[in-house]
């Protein structure tokens, strides 16, 4: 290099600099071999896309990604049809933020709850394509969607636990599901928003989209729940959990047992496992994934 170039150089602001020694694929291919090495700890991830904005449009557009393929390689595949690199839209951190973050829960006009539970990061979630069978109506059963199983909440003044369960659809804009809606002119709802993406929602009770099998699903007394779809496919309920003893027996600890076996037999179930107990820590830095 000429004496001139380095004095060049020297001269420019640490911000150039640094896009200078840190510009094309050679960072990121940096980056995507240490996030390999810590097995794409969702800490470090979280951390790092905090740091400056350059940072960040890297981790909306690649590191995001990437995480969600380590995470859940077979839903990924399902979800883009075996396509993982090709354009998935604004929506891998949206995806990110559905597979690690239970949104929580407040009354909403057809689900009451005595008082509000808060968002929070789970250690690990198990998403089922067979569970989001039983979410769709009759008429919509060609669709592909993924449900997690419910994160439990003791609630203080009712017998039953609380269930918080969430999903995402495979192109949702072309789905039965969505047309079906459109062509019952369901309306979005005015007060509730997406908790992943902040876009509007359907009710899919106040559309009379529920179906019996949702219910069996999760352990849940028929009209003890409820969920919403929004705008860009992501599903995200609540429901009453029926509290299971050893000796109730019958037809619907049975029913229990057989959709469990069902999951064990499906080879499109993913358990997404965060790799760590970070729920103190992470709310310091959950404004990348949270917000």
């Amino acid at each position: 290099m000429s004496a001139g170039k380095r004095l060049k150089i020297n001269l420019e602001s640490p911000d150039e600099q640094s896009d200078l020694a840190e510009s094309g694929i050679f960072n990121e291919w940096i980056l995507l071999q240490v996030f390999k090495s810590i097995k794409w700890d969702l800490q470090s991830l979280c951390a790092t896309a905090s740091v400056n904005r350059k940072l960040r449009s890297t981790a909306k557009r690649l590191l995001w990604r990437e995480l969600c393929v380590y995470r859940a390689p077979r839903m990924l595949a399902e979800l883009t049809n075996g396509a993982p690199n090709a354009p998935f839209g604004d929506s891998w951190l949206f995806l990110a933020k559905l597979m690690f973050y239970c949104c929580g829960c407040e009354s909403t006009r057809n689900f009451k709850v005595n008082q509000p539970f808060a968002g929070h990061f789970v250690e690990t979630s198990r998403f089922s394509k067979t569970s989001g069978r039983s979410f769709l109506a009759k008429t919509c059963q060609a669709d592909l969607v993924y449900v997690s199983d419910p994160c439990e909440h003791h609630s203080r003044d009712n017998e039953d636990d609380l269930g918080i369960y969430r999903g995402v659809f495979k192109g949702f804009m072309k789905s039965r599901t969505r047309a079906l809606l459109i062509r019952r002119r369901a309306e979005l709802e005015k007060r509730v928003r997406c908790p992943y993406c902040g876009f509007r929602v359907w009710s899919m009770n106040s559309a009379g989209l529920i179906p019996k099998s949702a219910s069996r699903r999760l352990g849940s007394r028929e009209g003890g729940l409820e969920y919403f779809v929004c705008l860009n496919g992501h599903l995200f309920g609540t429901c009453w959990l029926v509290p299971l003893s050893s000796d109730e027996g019958g037809e619907e600890a049975g029913g229990v047992v057989a959709d469990a076996k069902d999951d064990e037999e499906d080879d499109g179930e993913n358990d997404v496992d965060a790799n760590g107990d970070y729920d103190g820590s992470w709310r310091s830095m959950s404004k990348e994934v949270v917000s």
